[in-house]
């Protein structure tokens, strides 16, 4: 997605990675309801959203992420608060339906970028390094 954003009467293209599209966010925008009349306004949920995805794709810290998303730890807090109640895997399975339904991912296929997966050494049968000792045997 493509924005054009105005600066000191110089325009300038920007190419905005890692945001969701009119099209998926319209897909999920009801899952969030209405600001509440009183007290603090609440951040925009789509840039709320757009943080958490950041997050996710860049394996960036919380802390790391841009101040266009909000403050991080606003943007940490509703990700574990979404992640806890649900919200999240909701996001997940209306973006997947969509994109099941047009045909742009197989149903069947899910793939985990492997360079992004750590596994522990033991994971690997690998085990705490500790001094072994042999035990006598007797003829």
């Amino acid at each position: 997605m493509e924005v054009l954003l105005e600066s000191n009467t110089r325009r300038k293209r920007e190419v905005v990675r890692h945001r969701l599209t009119d099209d998926q966010w319209e897909c999920i925008a009801d899952l969030f309801p209405a600001p509440a009349k009183t007290g603090r306004p609440q951040r925009n949920r789509r840039d709320i959203v757009d943080g958490i995805l950041w997050i996710l794709r860049t394996g960036a810290p919380w802390r790391d992420l841009p101040e266009e998303f909000g403050p991080w730890s606003t943007v940490w807090d509703l990700f574990d608060t979404w992640n806890e109640d649900g919200t999240l895997d909701a996001i997940l399975h209306r973006l997947r339906a969509a994109y099941v339904d047009t045909e742009a991912i197989d149903q069947e296929l899910w793939c985990i970028d492997g360079t992004s997966v750590r596994a522990a050494r033991c994971a690997a049968g690998g085990g705490k390094k500790t001094a072994q000792t042999k035990l006598a045997t007797t003829h």
